[in-house]
């Protein structure tokens, strides 16, 4: 499933070049996933309160190929691409209409209450795999 979430760049994501600030593409492709996430119907902030359940970025593989400007529309597309036991990879991309100008491979990983790496629950792992609604 590929997920899209539309968004625009307001001035404070921009720099004095008037190009969009690298660290805010990282801000972008975070809103991407959490909403991807919430589609497939995983409510965050749920499980966090009541199993004790979060997912931190673990690693991320950035490449800026184009830069956005004040104003642009932008799509962030985000993909599971692989669930394993305890962490799931995404591909994500920005792009402004079909020009791809950020590309990024993100590693999550399951963290229980007390910090240490948990196995994806069976139900959650259920929802992350299926199709988009």
């Amino acid at each position: 499933m590929t997920h899209l979430h539309p968004l625009r760049v307001y001035y404070e994501d921009t720099d004095l070049a008037g190009i969009v600030y690298y660290a805010n593409y990282l801000k972008f492709i975070e809103r991407g996933r959490s909403e991807a996430v919430r589609a497939l119907g995983v409510d965050q902030g749920r499980l966090k309160a009541e199993a004790g359940i979060v997912f931190a970025v673990r690693r991320v593989l950035a490449d800026y190929l184009l830069p956005a400007r004040f104003d642009d529309e932008l799509v962030v597309e985000t993909e599971i691409t692989a669930l394993k036991g305890a962490t799931i990879e995404m591909a994500q991309r920005v792009l402004r209409r079909d020009t791809v100008l950020f590309t990024a491979q993100v590693r999550l990983v399951c963290l229980g209450p007390h910090d240490r790496a948990l196995r994806i629950p069976a139900d959650i792992r259920q929802m992350l795999a299926a199709p988009a609604p």
